[in-house]
Order: structure tokens, then C-alpha cells, then sequence
């Protein structure tokens, strides 16, 4: 039985090995474009405190400030996730790719520079702008990539080590932003994404064969004209794919009001810890450290063997159950330890997204997973443009003297509801046939695939 035990673990490392063999070079490219964005977390919250509101723990303005930011953004998302989903597709992943690695370097130069009150506004300008190209949709098209490369049972295994990777270089971008100083910390997070664009460039191999279009005679107009129709149609095409299968249905609901809760708690968290116990970038660091750290063990150790056990269907609902145990000890929060054991249940809550991703990637046939996994981005920017809207205000007024009754943490809590409304869907979730990995509502995909 030892030796059979050997075996048997001997075989998963080199299956796991494997995996991630196809996409090494994405990892490296994501995980150094990943560090540089999370070393700005922690910090951007006291440089633009301090910009904007002088020698203050609370300031509307910046919450104001962010919470615009995070709905112009996601207005702007629900059309261009979908349309780069879309384009990965046709065109190949690797254009779309450097695309999003590229898109942040701008606003990050402006900050490397100095931090003073025009350049802070200037930089969220930059940053609105290229959120609307990258955020979200480099999570999409890097799950569609791997879905290219990786065989149908080892997405989810492929899934988890790509988001373990993002949560490994949230720590390490969290534990170089607590031992670097301030002034270097945009510009060493500036250096990295050069780099990451520069390797995703050299050594990043395309994984989607595509034909290209060869009609190059016609004129701009009728170009344009043909583009502007294709992409509609498209998007009809999406539309259908998702509301003829029962599986997408429910999982996208799931998303939608997971990414409601969420966001609303991320969008005004640093600000709420900063107004409640007067947090600075080293606490925020550590908290960040705290998730980070058992993010990775979650996501590379833990992910794979309760997935191969229970399936994602079971590890989502344990997931949002973790989220919302999270979301209410930190609206709780009565001492400055509460936010960094509450911080600790994202060694669960963090398994939602790679269970989300699996599940769309097997209810999906493989010429639909760009447009599947770049409509479930679509709709999770849709719930964090809405978030923004009811949590910058309630956030604003509880932390201010005029809140109706004490409890500085009631917008996190309200946020935590929608986490509730999650779990509710995702038990209705139906299993995945393993034979052909889609349920018999889902069978028509790959009916209409084989006859086009």
C-alpha cells in the first residue's frame, strides 16, 4: 500500500508538472506584471490621502474619487471584455495579451515621477483608461490561452495554478511594498511591467491558429462598416451560446453577485481600516500578506485534491461560504486583529474564481471558450460598476459624523448579502457529465459546433 501510495503521488507531480509546461512562459510573464500592480495597493492609498486630504485618516473625496473611477471603468468593461474575448478568438491570444500587460505602464510612470496632487489626478485618469483594457480581461484571455493548451481534465488543475500564481505574486508584490520605501515603489513596479510586456513579446508562442482575413482592397468605410456588423453579430452569438445552457446560466448569476459583494468590500476596504483603527501601508501590507499567503496554499496544494473529491461545485459553495464569514467579521471588526483573522478565510473564499473559470471553460465548446470566459468578465464588470454606486456613498456616511448609528463597517456588511445570494445560486448548480463535460441542456454546443 506505501509503495502504491508513492505511485500514486509520483504520478500527480509529473501530471502537475505537465500542466503547467505549456503555459510557463504566460506564468512568467503574468507573474511579473502581477507583482508590479499589487506593490501599488497598499501604497496608493496613503499617497493619494495625502495628496488630496492633508493629515486626515477619513476623506470622502477619495472615496468619491475611487468609487468614479471603478464605475467609468466598469460601463466601459461591459462592452470591451466581451469584444477582447471576441478578438482573442479571431485573431489570437498573444496580440490581446500584450495588449493588457502593456496597458498600465503609462499611469505608473506618472507616479514614479512624484506624487503631488495634479500628477495623483493625472495618474487616476491613466488608470481609469488602461483598466478599461486590462482589468478583468487578462484573467480571461490567460484562461483562454490555457484552455488552448491544456486537455478538458486538467483545466481546472491548469485554472487553480494560474490564479495560485496570481495570489503568489500578490504576496510577494505585498512583501516587497512593505520593505521597500515609498518613493520606489512605482518605479520598480514601472521597470516590471516593461519587462513583462517585453518577455510575454520575445517568448510568449501563439496558442489559437487563425486564418487571416485576405481581402485587403476594400475601402476603409466598407471595412469598417464589415467590422462594426461582425463584432454585433458576434455578440448575438455570445449572448446565445450563454442563455441556451443551463450550466452558464447559473454560474454566471453566480459570478455576477459574488463580484457584487466583493468588489463592493475591496472597493472601500484600505479606506475603511484606515478611518476605523488608522491603518498605514505597512498594515495594509500585512493583511495582504495574510490573504496572499493562504491563497497560494489554497490554490496550488489544497485546489487540486478536494477538487478531484468533490468537484467544483461543492469547492464554490465552500468557497462563498468562507467569502461571507470574511465579509462579516470584517464589518464587525470591533479590535485592529479582527481584520487580519477575518483576512485569513481567503485561504477559501479565493477558490471561487478558478471553480467559476473550470466550470464556464467545460460548459463551453472549445472554438466558444474566448467568448464564454470574456462574457463572464463582462458581467463580473457589470456587478463592480454597480458596486461602486450604493458602496461610495454608504461608505462615506458611515464613517462620517453624520451616520445614522454607529457601525463603521455597514456598508461591508450590506456588500456581504449579495455574497449570500451567491451561495443560494450556486447550490442550484447541476453536475458536469465527465463524459463529454457539459450537461444535457449544454449538449447543443457541441452539435452546433460539428455542423458549422
Amino acid at each position: 500500500m506505501e509503495r502504491t501510495a508513492e505511485e500514486t503521488g509520483n504520478s500527480m507531480q509529473r501530471v502537475g508538472l505537465s500542466v503547467l509546461y505549456p503555459v510557463r512562459h504566460l506564468m512568467v510573464a503574468l507573474f511579473m506584471h502581477w507583482v508590479a500592480e499589487q506593490m501599488s495597493v497598499s501604497v496608493l492609498v496613503d499617497i493619494t490621502m495625502k495628496a488630496l486630504c492633508p493629515g486626515s485618516n477619513s476623506c470622502s473625496e477619495v472615496i468619491y474619487l475611487t468609487g468614479m473611477q471603478q464605475t467609468v471603468v466598469g460601463i466601459v468593461k461591459i462592452i470591451t471584455l466581451p469584444l477582447i474575448g471576441q478578438l482573442s478568438d479571431e485573431y489570437g491570444r498573444k496580440p490581446l495579451i500584450l495588449l493588457t500587460l502593456s496597458a498600465s505602464i503609462v499611469p505608473f510612470v506618472l507616479l514614479s515621477f512624484n506624487d503631488t496632487k495634479p500628477l495623483v489626478y493625472a495618474y487616476y485618469v491613466a488608470r481609469t483608461i488602461s483598466n478599461m483594457l486590462s482589468q478583468g480581461s487578462i484573467f480571461s484571455i490567460s484562461m483562454a490561452y490555457a484552455a488552448d493548451l491544456v486537455r478538458g481534465s486538467e483545466r481546472a488543475m491548469a485554472f487553480g495554478y494560474i490564479t495560485g500564481l496570481f495570489s503568489c505574486a500578490h504576496l510577494v508584490g505585498n512583501l516587497v511594498a512593505r520593505l521597500l520605501p515609498e518613493k520606489y515603489i512605482f518605479q520598480v513596479a514601472t521597470v516590471l511591467l516593461v519587462i513583462s510586456t517585453v518577455y510575454a513579446k520575445a517568448f510568449l508562442v501563439e496558442s489559437k491558429c487563425v486564418v487571416p482575413e485576405q481581402d485587403q482592397l476594400r475601402s476603409l468605410l466598407l471595412q469598417s462598416e464589415s467590422i462594426i456588423m461582425h463584432r454585433w453579430n458576434s455578440t448575438k452569438e455570445t449572448v446565445t451560446i450563454v442563455s441556451r445552457s443551463g450550466i452558464l446560466r447559473q454560474i454566471i448569476l453566480v459570478s455576477f453577485f459574488y463580484e457584487l459583494g466583493m468588489s463592493g468590500i475591496d472597493s472601500v476596504l484600505l479606506y475603511y481600516l484606515k478611518a476605523a483603527f488608522g491603518f498605514d501601508k505597512n498594515q495594509f501590507a500585512e493583511i495582504l500578506l495574510v490573504v496572499g499567503a493562504g491563497s497560494i496554499l489554497s490554490q496550488l496544494l489544497l485546489l487540486p485534491i478536494i477538487n478531484h473529491f468533490f468537484g467544483e461545485q461543492n469547492v464554490i459553495c465552500m468557497a462563498l461560504g468562507a467569502s461571507i464569514a470574511y465579509g462579516i467579521f470584517t464589518g464587525f471588526a470591533w479590535a485592529k486583529w479582527v481584520p487580519y483573522f477575518a483576512a485569513s478565510f481567503g485561504v477559501i473564499y479565493v477558490l471561487v474564481k478558478p471553480c467559476t473559470y473550470a466550470i464556464v471553460s467545460k460548459a463551453a465548446s472549445a472554438d466558444d471558450q474566448g467568448k464564454s470566459q470574456g462574457f463572464l468578465a463582462g458581467v463580473q464588470s457589470l456587478a463592480s460598476l454597480i458596486s461602486p454606486l450604493v458602496m461610495s456613498p454608504l461608505t462615506a456616511l458611515f464613517l462620517s459624523t453624520k451616520a445614522p448609528f454607529h457601525c463603521k463597517g455597514f456598508s461591508l456588511l450590506c456588500a456581504t448579502t449579495f455574497l449570500g445570494i451567491a451561495l443560494s445560486e450556486a447550490y442550484l448548480l447541476k453536475p458536469i457529465s465527465p463524459q463529454n463535460g457539459i450537461d444535457k441542456e449544454d449538449g447543443y454546443i457541441q452539435v452546433q459546433s460539428q455542423t458549422q
